[in-house]
């Protein structure tokens, strides 16, 4: 079954990081993505710009409307997202608990449909 693993900080305190910091944050996070490479778990994954950079469509009686920002302005951001599969809901949960945001943030972990 397939999973997505999304990545939730402070978007704040990321931006105050300092370069030593962000560098141990991105070989912590190279090291888990390399695991779960190989072993075959990996689909996709990437971060996502800040959330200062979304926009938030609807469509209300026909109309499109548009807003810049997230879908709601919360204490913590997604920041990035990891699909994998796994072999059970354990086995993600398993995964989310190694991604280094987790000792910081959160790590939502969400079964993604499968329509083949």
């Amino acid at each position: 079954m397939k999973y997505m693993l999304l990545i939730y900080g402070d978007e704040s305190a990321a931006a105050n990081a300092t370069p030593e910091q962000l560098q141990a944050q991105g070989e912590a996070y190279e090291k888990f993505t390399q695991s779960i490479i190989a072993s075959g778990n990996f689909l996709d994954g990437d971060p996502f710009e800040p959330t200062a950079s979304a926009t938030t469509v609807s469509v209300r009686g026909g109309n499109a409307e548009t807003r810049q920002g997230p879908v709601e302005q919360t204490k913590l951001q997604l920041s990035a997202y990891y699909r994998v599969e796994a072999d059970s809901p354990e086995h993600a949960v398993e995964m989310a608990s190694r991604i280094p945001g987790a000792l910081y943030g959160f790590i939502e972990v969400r079964p993604v449909w499968n329509f083949d």
